[in-house]
């Protein structure tokens, strides 16, 4: 009997039938790559050691497997697999590996920005959450979170507060809600770590394109994880992680003050406005 007979036998008592097929199928396409390859004793080692490396560079604020995931384009065929069926539900895209929980509630119209705000053009983004039918989506949870203008997000710049360019909002009864923040910039993954030294290897691009990143749950609805990406940036055709879709790039206006902007959003000055609604999937 075959080493790999032996293994996949071996996982057969496992009660759960999807579990079951998930480790014999891993088990039976890990098998048959190493014979595929012939794999060598010391490319197993070194294997070993990168994956050993990659879970050690893992901490709260920094996730260094989902990055690996990312670049492999995995996390994006998991998205297609899950994802692909619905046409009408704003497209997903991938977590990344800077999402931070527990952080603030932020009130409509609140800004993100904790330091620096006063240094530059305040971004507005406002839109509806709403369902398949058009109907509004009211006390949806609005998670938050981009990179500052040195392309760096808080958890990974120390200089940084750990809620800067982050927060959660609560859409309004009639769906709506409003974000302030600043422009996104396009920005290198981190190359200090086991995805750096792969991607170096490869020649391959270190770069993302200008993005915000949005994950909102509503009672009765499929979570959503997804980006917004800005028009005629550089990185869109060219995505270190794969994640750009047609239908998450949005265009910015630079708009002038006027008092229903004071009114509404408490603005005071000139600012860029992005309009976006989000449409969510019941469960």
């Amino acid at each position: 009997m075959s080493v790999t007979t032996q293994a996949l036998q071996s996982f057969q008592n496992i009660d759960n039938a999807r579990h079951r097929t998930l480790i014999t199928a891993l088990v039976q396409k890990l098998h048959d790559y190493i014979n595929e390859v012939q794999l060598t004793e010391d490319e197993w080692l070194h294997a070993i050691q990168f994956l050993t490396k990659t879970g050690q560079l893992c901490h709260e604020q920094r996730q260094e497997y989902i990055l690996l995931s990312d670049v492999l384009g995995i996390s994006m065929l998991v998205d297609q697999i899950n994802h692909q069926k619905n046409e009408i539900q704003t497209p997903s895209t991938v977590f990344g590996p800077f999402f931070i929980e527990n952080m603030p509630i932020r009130q409509f119209a609140d800004s993100i920005v904790i330091e620096g705000e006063e240094q530059t053009i305040p971004l507005l983004i406002t839109g509806q959450i709403r369902n398949e039918y058009g109907e509004a989506i009211s006390n949806a949870y609005i998670d938050v979170w981009q990179t500052a203008d040195n392309g760096m997000y808080s958890g990974q710049d120390d200089m940084q507060q750990i809620d800067n360019l982050r927060g959660v909002f609560i859409s309004q009864l009639n769906g709506s809600y409003a974000i302030k923040s600043i422009l996104p910039v396009s920005y290198q993954i981190p190359s200090d770590g086991t995805v750096g030294q792969l991607l170096n290897y490869a020649k391959r691009t270190f770069w993302r394109p200008a993005h915000i990143h949005f994950k909102i749950a509503a009672e009765g609805y499929q979570p959503l994880v997804t980006h917004l990406f800005l028009e005629n940036d550089d990185y869109l055709n060219n995505d270190a992680v794969f994640g750009v879709k047609d239908r998450l790039i949005v265009s910015y206006q630079f708009k002038k003050l006027d008092e229903e902007s004071k009114v509404l959003y408490g603005l005071d000055r000139d600012y860029y406005l992005i309009t976006y609604d989000f449409v969510l999937s019941a469960e």
